[in-house]
């Protein structure tokens, strides 16, 4: 039998190569994003390490709110200038050094854009001298309070040279200013930056006064240990002398924890890709599941001979499942070497987007190769175990017969499909009701998986019907007519094809449906609420918000035709001893005004400097009421105690709690991030925005637009995830179009007999050709209409779910469904080419002696 095997996998070759394509895409996917984890997470390591590589410990004082990647960057307090004597008293000490280091230092390139940062930070430091780390490479050291010095990667993108003046946003000032660069560094090893970080220092007075507010004061504190102290010892003793409040740790330590905190970004990215995966791997179960149905069926009697000659049914299915362990793990193995090779393109795609990281060597984790030779083995095994045990069924006496494959009832296939329907139904009603006891997510996915398979089954009981009014189309010929009638002839056959087209048409139709009315539901909100003419507002490529000078707020009241003008704040606080995002309002009268809030208990109008308002949905879930004393603990500052004084109905674009504009200061950022402009009647737009630009010209983060440039502004990132969407599960498309070609490759195989005879009667080269791509077309445009309709029960299901978030209306793109039932057409008129050709080639006489 292993030979008989052996023999039977050699003569099908190219049927079993195109089956397991599909699970090489959906491996590769798998190993491909365990690479780009490992390749990412070494890399940050190294970085790390060689960030800290030079301090021995490190004292910082401990936040005063704690933030996750989620929510912002983690800001840490200050610490007073005259902590750095106390620490070099420290025995072991050899040297103590005060560093100002923080986000928010943002050069103005000679184009007179702000140099953008997509993920590193961009830091304003004091400048502490060389070291065999930092080494200038052009200039001197800053001297003066208006020179800086940056590093090579900053000054390359930004296009400036030493003895330029300079433009720098920082963090404590919005308000351009202009520095001379005096210097240019790089780091040892020819490095022009160190993980892609922007890099601005500055002399220490001006670096404390920009980038942390205040004099004399540092954000860390570096300590150098003397001869024969280790690190671990000198740590010790420096925690034990300043006590609890401090965070003291040594340069290890920090490097370790720094990466760390990159790596669960990088663990929540890997889940993404690993889900992406999963829909690759289970369209390329209908595939193989498809392919090895159709090989049963065309070695009926081949098989049976087998059984008639003493093969048991054990042995068949042994021989059957031994075909696919072949294809899964040559498959597996193609898999892992395209996943390697993917995997080290996304990295290094991700270091030149990321500023130039310098990439560690590409790695192949054991989760890598352990995940594609599993799932590659299981899927492959799991797909063809039904075809092994229908082949385990077949009599010998179908070895002495013509046999043709029957089609089967359906009832039973339409039972299950059923009841794995209904399964599905009820996780998506438990995850989106929120009654999944914690699982939500996992719920959910549940949910889609068994609503795909229920309706995957349920497919061939619908196809028939359909398939036979979309091939009504083509009926006008006789290519038309022949391909619509081989179209529906076997119902499992093109059921479980087009099924594998379906899952991703739906997954994709079902995200645009979300995305979409989640867009039409905050630009409607947006529209109805906001009752401010123009906004000043930027388009956020980082970690940190545009902002601009408060100052613009109010130059900009004192423009003829300006009604009202309101400059938000925004930060996460600690109040009550839960993390909260809170917000302050440079006109609270705004939120009636502007923002259309309904009071609800107190006075929103006003707001003194020790009080507070809150939304209704806060103030019930927390039992506050007027007159309530809440204790809120800023990213900077004290914790301070505030009064409720008004309670305000709650929406989708109030905040939870809002605070005086005085208390902005102790922000993480201290400056507004947008502004709203409401005019007075008879003011016109035109007039008053060039105005507002010319006020903002040493803002060049920001811009002045109206209402509704502002709202398309704000729902464009919608956009981009939803390309970034559809094209990741453009794979799922590329592995059912192969499928299509496996299908049709196979049928024309199936059916070579036939074909001589129709070419025997008369039927030309170019009409078999038309015949064959009739049949694809018909296929793939019923697999797209099932992922349509599928898609947009489950896109509306979500948003149902959602209207309590906001996402009120349902918007279904019909345009977007229209482009993916011509896209359909056309992928059937592509996978119909080469079984086309081949059909068309056919040695009609050869054919007909086909046995």
């Amino acid at each position: 039998m292993f030979r008989a095997t052996l023999k039977s996998l050699l003569a099908r070759k190219v049927r079993l190569i195109l089956s397991g394509l599909a699970v090489v895409l959906g491996v590769m996917f798998v190993s491909g994003a365990f690479v780009l984890t490992d390749t990412l997470g070494r890399s940050f390591d190294s970085v790390f390490a060689d960030g800290f590589s030079e301090i021995d410990v490190n004292v910082a004082a401990k936040p005063k709110v704690q933030v996750n990647e989620m929510e912002g960057e983690q800001t840490v307090a200050p610490l007073p200038a005259a902590l750095v004597d106390r620490v070099k008293q420290v025995p072991g000490a050899a040297s103590a050094t005060g560093i100002v280091n923080a986000d928010g230092a943002r050069v103005i390139g000679s184009n007179g854009k702000v140099v953008t940062s997509f993920g590193p930070p961009q830091l304003g430091e004091n400048w502490t001298g060389e070291s065999e780390l930092l080494r200038l490479r052009e200039g001197r050291a800053p001297q003066a309070e208006d020179e800086i010095v940056i590093n090579k990667a900053l000054a390359t993108a930004a296009k400036v040279q030493v003895g330029q003046k300079v433009g720098v946003l920082t963090a404590f000032e919005s308000k351009k200013r202009d520095f001379t660069l005096v210097g240019v560094f790089g780091y040892s090893g020819d490095r022009d930056s160190i993980g892609g970080v922007n890099e601005v220092f500055f002399t220490t007075p001006v670096a404390q006064r920009l980038m942390l507010g205040e004099p004399d004061v540092y954000s860390s504190i570096t300590v150098q240990a003397a001869g024969g102290v280790s690190d671990e010892t000198l740590r010790d003793d420096v925690a034990r002398t300043l006590g609890a409040d401090f965070e003291v740790k040594t340069g290890k330590q920090v490097a370790a924890d720094a990466s760390a905190s990159l790596k669960e970004g990088l663990a929540f990215f890997n889940k993404i890709l690993l889900g992406f995966a999963a829909v690759a791997l289970l369209v390329g179960t209908f595939l193989i599941l498809n392919t090895f149905s159709i090989i049963v069926a065309q070695r009926t009697r081949e098989l049976a001979l087998m059984r008639a000659i003493g093969a048991s049914g054990r042995q068949i299915i042994g021989s059957v499942v031994l075909e696919a362990i072949a294809v899964g793990l040559i498959a597996s193995v193609l898999g892992l070497a395209a996943g390697i090779g993917v995997g080290a393109l996304l990295a290094f795609l991700f270091g030149k987007l990321a500023g130039g990281l310098t990439l560690a060597g590409i790695g192949v984790p054991a989760a890598a190769v352990i995940g594609s030779f599993g799932v590659g083995l299981v899927i492959t095994v799991v797909a063809a175990l039904l075809p092994a045990l229908r082949a385990s069924r077949i009599p010998p006496i179908a070895a002495m017969q013509d046999v043709a494959t029957p089609d089967r009832p359906l009832t039973k296939i339409t039972v299950a499909g059923s009841l794995v329907t209904g399964i599905g139904a009820v996780l998506l009603f438990l995850g989106l009701s929120g009654n999944a006891g914690g699982q939500t997510l996992s719920t959910i996915l549940g949910g889609v998986l068994f609503a795909f398979i229920g309706v995957a089954l349920l497919t061939p009981l619908i196809s028939r019907p359909v398939v036979s009014l979309l091939g009504a189309i083509f009926s006008w010929s006789v290519p038309g007519k022949l391909g619509r009638l081989n179209s529906g002839r076997n119902p499992r056959r093109t059921a479980i094809t087009a099924a594998a087209l379906m899952v991703g048409i739906a997954l994709v139709t079902g995200v645009t449906v979300i995305l979409d009315s989640a867009k039409g539901s905050i630009s409607a909100l947006a529209q109805d609420t906001i009752k401010a003419e123009l906004v000043i507002a930027g388009q956020q490529g980082g970690p940190r918000p545009p902002t601009f000078d408060p100052g613009v707020l109010d130059r900009v009241k004192t423009l003829p035709g300006v009604r009202m003008v309101d400059g938000e704040y925004g930060d996460m606080g600690r109040i009550d001893g839960e993390s909260t995002w809170v917000a302050a309002s440079s006109d609270v009268a705004s939120l009636r005004q502007i923002f259309g809030a309904k009071a609800t208990a107190g006075d929103i109008d006003r707001l003194g400097p020790t009080q507070m308002l809150a939304s209704s949905d806060t103030a019930t879930s927390r039992g506050w009421s007027v007159g309530s004393t809440v204790k809120v603990q800023l990213t900077r500052g004290e914790e301070r105690t505030y009064t409720i004084s008004g309670i305000y109905e709650s929406s989708q674009l109030t905040n939870p709690v809002t605070l005086p504009a005085t208390a902005a200061k102790d922000f993480a950022i201290p400056q507004p991030i947008q502004g709203f402009i409401q005019l007075a009647p008879g003011a016109r737009v035109a007039d008053i925005q060039p105005q507002v630009e010319t006020l903002l010209a040493d803002s060049p983060e920001v811009s002045v637009a109206d209402r509704d440039a502002f709202i398309k502004q704000q729902t464009s990132s919608l956009d981009g995830l939803l390309t970034m969407i559809q094209i990741l599960l453009a794979l799922a498309i590329v592995i059912a179009v192969l499928g299509i070609i496996n299908t049709l490759a196979l049928s024309v195989l199936e059916r070579t007999r036939e074909l001589g005879l129709l070419r025997a009667i008369g039927l030309r080269r170019s009409q078999t050709m038309g015949m064959i791509t009739v049949e694809a077309v018909v296929i793939s445009v019923f697999g797209a209409l099932l992922g349509v309709a599928v898609g947009t029960g489950l896109g509306a299901a979500v948003v149902e779910a959602l209207k309590d978030e906001g996402i009120t209306d349902l918007i279904l793109p019909w345009g977007q469904m229209g482009v993916f039932l011509g896209l359909a057409a056309i992928i059937g008129v592509v996978a119909a080419v080469l079984p086309a050709i081949r059909a068309a080639r056919i040695n009609v006489l050869g054919a007909i002696a086909h046995d």
